[in-house]
């Protein structure tokens, strides 16, 4: 499968201020501002820069952290997981295998089944009601 590839103009062009500053240079929004931080309905969480399926609303849950919060992706493919040491921290950064953007990270102490848990920011995302 062939990723999307577009110049950093083309994404400065595409995406918001604020999309642009978390998917391509790797920002994070504060805790508890998200738009959907307490979303609670159904759907497709999508990649805000491609729109590939990302997370079922069904697999998110309130973890308390102030974020988007998933325990396991729509499917293993649809994100990548690399290592993350900046801040002085050691983290696994979670990306969008189809545009690389980075959405969050993830963390080991998530909810049955999977006791993961996928800390993701609203900025990354859409919500697809439909799917």
């Amino acid at each position: 499968m062939s990723k999307l590839v577009k110049s950093e103009d083309q994404w400065r062009q595409d995406l918001s201020p604020e999309e642009f500053r978390i998917l391509r240079q790797k920002g994070t929004e504060r805790a508890f501002t998200g738009k959907y931080e307490g979303y609670k309905g159904a759907g497709t969480f999508v990649c805000a820069g491609c729109g590939q399926a990302l997370f079922d609303a069904a697999t998110k849950y309130n973890s308390g952290s102030g974020w988007p919060s998933f325990y396991q992706p729509l499917q293993d493919s649809a994100v990548e997981e690399h290592a993350d040491t900046t801040h002085g921290m050691r983290r696994v950064e979670v990306t969008c295998s189809n545009c690389g953007g980075h959405l969050g990270h993830v963390f080991p102490d998530g909810p049955r089944p999977t006791g993961l848990r996928y800390c993701i920011n609203s900025a990354s995302l859409n919500l697809d009601e439909k799917k």
